[in-house]
């Protein structure tokens, strides 16, 4: 399960693709909470997340959907830029 990025107390990995299932999506932890995000839209697949971290997951997932469908699709991982 590669590390993607780390904002804000927010960790976003991916898990290897031939043991996740579509659609593709990151999955989103922070101490308390974890979640999956769907990429192409960067909206919370199922559980619960912390609305504040939500809305950072999802700016994250828009401005680097690109890079992480290719990452989903390649299995290229590497580490993303965190939020400013």
């Amino acid at each position: 399960m590669p590390t993607i990025s780390n904002f804000y107390g927010i960790i976003i990995i991916m898990y290897l693709r031939n043991k996740e299932h579509n659609p593709p999506h990151i999955h989103a932890i922070t101490q308390d909470y974890a979640a999956p995000f769907l990429i192409e839209t960067g909206d919370i697949m199922e559980g619960e997340f912390p609305r504040k971290a939500k809305m950072l997951v999802k700016e994250f997932v828009l401005k680097y959907k690109n890079e992480l469908k290719e990452m989903w699709e390649t299995e290229n991982y590497r580490k993303l830029p965190p939020l400013d």
